[in-house]
């Protein structure tokens, strides 16, 4: 009778767990889906056509290299904190107090890195010294925000998560639109600089909402400087630290490579830009899960609850999304990108089209190497993050003073699917997930139809934005047809109390 009631008891409670999953991941994704679809595809894409190619790359080279950085300004405080509170919530009003001192003395060491660093790369001009400060303010507040935001979903608050997540592209969206707008109105030329001081603008505001959620869920807490609470956090953190710094290295040091390996590095990284952004774009859907998966798998992890549900339903949803996505970008590449953007149109063409593919793998890295995070399985995870950035590196250092942006795009494509592959198979073992070689054959012949269809539609006398629309409806009757995932199943766990 025990063991029954046992076995009732946790089944109901996984069951739990795969609808606050479902429901508040539909929540995330029709606000993000929303507001920062129409960030990256409208506002950002409008500031690159304003400006001139050499200024977009540069800013977007210059971004790029202070993420790089970014490890100082966190060293993986905030997954640490986020799977803390998950696991511990009662500790969040200590944590809080003695965390804020840490961020601020992370935040003066990342500036000076930052600064060392460009002085000694030779980046000395003052446009680029200029902007490269106040990048370093976005950062600085990006990760306060992230660390906010970390105590909240950690309470498993996830439609506050969901609606803060979207307020600082919200604000964005709202500040830049009028600049582009007046801009045009008044002929005046819009400035890369104009897009900086919106950015810093739009995050101060949500750092301080933030900061008042988790004051309201805490009371107000003074301060306190512990070094020996920052010297026990830092020996938690540093394996958190080290995969920030290498997995950082490997998404983000393209566009520096291309900068500083090529006479015209600057039209190259904005060349790059444009196919990247779009795949920034559809990455959003995937990066949601992990907000939501991180803190769900380290409470089922500590309550010794089987994850093999909710990872099975996450993959599901996104192999098909992320297929999907791929398969009708190659198909559209050429409308896509010149809807877009009206410059270099046809060098963002062959870089878009192998960064689409890059969905696939990235999408199955924000559920395996969350998976693995909320397990603390940090020393495996920092040895895939290495191998991951020495293939970048290598790979950039062999193709692109070749092929350009186009080498640095297959180099990204190469070490995404590398370590994604990695994740998947040390994740398997660890949790006892098996493979079921029926769904693989499944999956075949399902990517098999996709093609097909898209062939087939694209025949079709129709404008191709209707073409797209219908390729995706038929898609998702697919998906369901070939029960890679069941629809009805979804629903009904919704549903169900």
């Amino acid at each position: 009778m025990l063991d029954k009631a046992l076995f009732v008891f946790f089944s109901t409670f996984a069951n739990q767990m795969k609808k606050l999953f479902l429901t508040n991941l539909a929540f995330l994704l029709l606000l993000n889906v929303l507001i920062k679809t129409f960030w990256i595809l409208g506002i950002d894409r409008g500031v690159q056509n304003a400006v001139a190619s050499e200024d977009y790359g540069l800013y977007f080279a210059l971004l790029n290299f202070t993420y790089i950085f970014n490890v100082f300004l966190d060293l993986g405080l905030t997954n640490w904190n986020n799977r803390q509170i998950a696991q511990h919530s009662r500790l969040l009003p200590k944590y809080l107090a003695r965390l804020i001192p840490m961020k601020i003395i992370m935040a003066l060491a990342f500036t000076a890195i930052i600064f060392a660093t460009a002085l000694i790369a030779g980046k000395t001009s003052q446009k680029e010294m200029t902007m490269l400060l106040w990048l370093c303010v976005c950062q600085i507040l990006v990760s306060l925000i992230l660390y906010l935001r970390s105590n909240i979903s950690g309470l498993l608050m996830f439609k506050t998560d969901s609606v803060l997540s979207v307020l600082d592209r919200f604000l964005m969206i709202v500040i830049c639109g009028l600049l582009l707008w007046t801009s045009v109105l008044h002929q005046g030329k819009f400035k890369i600089e104009y897009f900086v001081y919106a950015q810093v603008a739009s995050y101060s505001i949500t750092a301080l909402i933030a900061a008042a959620v988790c004051l309201y869920k805490t009371g107000f807490q003074k301060l306190k400087w512990s070094r020996s609470f920052m010297i026990r956090v830092l020996k938690d953190c540093y394996p958190y630290a080290l995969l920030t710094l290498l997995m950082s290295c490997y998404n983000r040091i393209d566009s520096v490579m291309l900068l500083n390996l090529l006479k015209e590095g600057d039209v190259a990284s904005a060349i790059y830009a444009a196919g990247f952004r779009l795949v920034d774009s559809a990455n959003m859907v995937a990066y949601l899960f992990s907000i939501i998966l991180l803190p769900l798998f380290a409470n089922m992890i500590k309550t010794k609850i089987g994850v093999k549900e909710v990872v099975k339903v996450s993959f599901h949803i996104l192999i098909t999304l992320s297929v999907s996505f791929a398969i009708i970008s190659q198909f559209y590449t050429r409308e896509i990108i010149s809807l877009m953007y009206n410059k270099h149109i046809e060098q963002s063409i062959e870089v878009y089209r192998v960064l689409s593919f890059c969905f696939i793998p990235i999408s199955m890295t924000y559920i395996f190497g969350t998976l693995l995070t909320a397990n603390g399985s940090l020393r495996k995870l920092n040895i895939v993050a290495f191998c991951g950035m020495v293939s970048n590196i290598g790979f950039d250092l062999l193709l692109i003073p070749h092929f350009e942006a186009l080498g640095a795009s297959y180099s990204s494509l190469f070490t995404q699917s590398f370590t994604a592959i990695l994740q998947i198979i040390i994740a398997l073992r660890l949790f006892n997930l098996t493979i079921n070689f029926h769904y693989i054959l499944k999956m075949i012949a399902f990517i098999a139809s996709l093609i097909a269809v898209g062939f087939l539609v694209k025949q079709i006398a129709l404008s191709w934005l209707w073409l797209v629309c219908i390729t995706a409806v038929v898609y998702a009757i697919l998906a369901v047809a070939f029960r890679i995932f069941s629809l009805r199943g979804i629903i009904g766990l919704i549903k169900r109390d």
